[in-house]
C-alpha cells in the first residue's frame, strides 16, 4: 500500500484499538480511540456491520441485491431502489460529468480483455479493444427522481461501484462512530483512509506516502484529521508492451489501461468522493487531471508520474522527509 498511518500512543485515559476484518472483497482496517477495549469492541463492530450491510446494497454479486437486479433489466425496465442506492448512483453520474465520463460505473459492461496476472503476452486487437466498450456509457444510465428508479438503456449493460464502494461504505462507518460519541479514529479500507478527531496525545494522524519505485522509503508525511486520503496505483498491477507500462486501471471510454502515472493520491472530506477521483486522474492523466483537482474545493492531489516525478495540487503542503 502506499499509504501508512502514524499513531503515537501516549499515557492518557483514551487509547486507540485497533481490528481487521476481511469486508468487500478486500482488509478493512478499523481503528477507534476509546476508555476501554469493551466500548471499543462494540463501536467496531457497529462500523462493521454497516460496512456489512453496504456491501449487500450495492453488490452485484448477489442475485437478490438491488444492483444485480438494475443488471439483470438492463434494456428491459426500469427497477425501483432504496434512496440510499439512489443517491449514490446519482452521486456516481455527478463525478462522470465532472470527469468526462473517467468515471464510470457501468464500466462491470466492459469485456474483460486485460489481464495482470503475468499471464498476457500481446496486446488485444484494436477492434477487440474497441468492441469491448460498446454498452459502457454513464449518459445511458436513467433516473428517475419521482419513481426513484433506475434504467439501464441498452441490454447487457451492468454497474458496478468498485470505485466508489469502498469510499461509500468508509463514510458511512465514520459517521455512524462519530453519532455514536466515537472522538477520533480511522477507518483504512486497503489504503483508502478516513479519519476524524486527533491522536490521544492531541496531535493529528499523519498519513506517510511511500515512492512506488521504491516501496521500502517514505517522501513525504502529511497531517490529516478530519478527512479521507485515497490512492491508486499501478505498482502492482499492470503489463508491458513496446517499452509501455499499462495500468489496470482502464479508460471506460477507450478500452485501454490507463498510462503515464504511477500513482495518484487525493485527499477529500469525502472517501466517496476521494476513492472516484484517485481512479479518475489516473485515466484523465497527470495534466488534466491535476488541472480538474485545482478546479474543486477542498480536495488536493499528489500524483507520481512514470519517471518518479511528483506533481501536486496548488494547495497542498508536503513535508518532506
Amino acid at each position: 500500500m502506499l499509504l501508512t498511518l502514524f499513531c503515537v500512543q501516549m499515557a492518557s485515559a483514551q487509547i486507540p484499538f485497533k481490528r481487521s476484518f476481511a469486508l468487500m472483497g478486500c482488509s478493512f482496517d478499523i481503528t477507534v480511540v476509546a476508555n476501554d477495549s469493551i466500548a471499543a469492541i462494540k463501536h467496531i463492530e457497529t462500523a462493521v456491520a454497516e460496512i456489512t450491510r453496504i456491501e449487500k446494497l450495492i453488490s452485484s454479486w448477489d442475485a437478490n441485491s438491488q444492483t444485480a437486479k438494475i443488471n439483470q433489466y438492463a434494456g428491459l425496465y426500469p427497477v425501483t431502489v432504496d434512496l440510499e442506492l439512489f443517491n449514490l448512483i446519482k452521486n456516481a453520474l455527478a463525478i462522470s460529468k465532472l470527469t468526462d465520463g473517467a468515471f464510470d460505473i457501468s464500466y462491470a459492461s466492459m469485456d474483460r480483455l486485460w489481464r495482470f496476472d503475468g499471464t498476457m503476452n500481446k496486446m488485444p486487437s484494436a477492434e477487440r479493444i474497441t468492441a469491448s466498450v460498446e454498452k459502457v456509457g454513464f449518459e445511458n444510465i436513467i433516473l428517475n427522481n419521482e419513481k426513484r428508479t433506475v434504467f439501464l438503456k441498452r441490454k447487457g449493460m451492468k454497474i458496478g461501484f468498485g470505485a466508489i464502494g469502498k469510499g461509500y461504505a468508509a463514510d458511512r462507518a465514520k459517521e455512524i462512530l462519530i453519532d455514536r460519541g466515537v472522538v477520533s479514529g480511522i477507518i483504512n479500507a486497503s489504503g483508502d483512509m478516513n479519519t476524524w478527531g486527533n491522536q490521544p496525545d492531541g496531535s493529528e494522524w499523519k498519513v506517510a506516502i511511500t515512492n512506488p519505485l521504491d516501496k521500502n522509503k517514505v517522501f513525504a508525511l502529511l497531517p490529516i484529521s478530519n478527512g479521507a486520503v485515497v490512492t491508486s496505483g499501478n505498482y502492482e498491477k499492470y503489463v508491458n508492451f513496446s517499452g509501455k507500462r499499462y495500468s489496470h486501471i482502464i479508460d471506460p471510454k477507450t478500452g485501454y489501461p490507463a498510462i503515464g502515472i504511477i500513482s495518484v493520491t487525493v485527499f477529500a472530506e469525502k472517501a466517496e468522493l476521494a476513492d472516484a477521483l484517485a481512479t479518475s486522474v489516473f485515466v484523465m492523466g497527470k495534466d488534466v487531471g491535476i488541472d480538474r483537482i485545482n478546479q474543486l474545493p477542498n480536495v488536493e492531489c499528489i500524483i507520481i508520474d512514470e519517471y518518479g516525478k511528483v506533481i501536486t495540487s496548488e494547495h497542498i503542503e508536503i513535508t518532506k522527509l
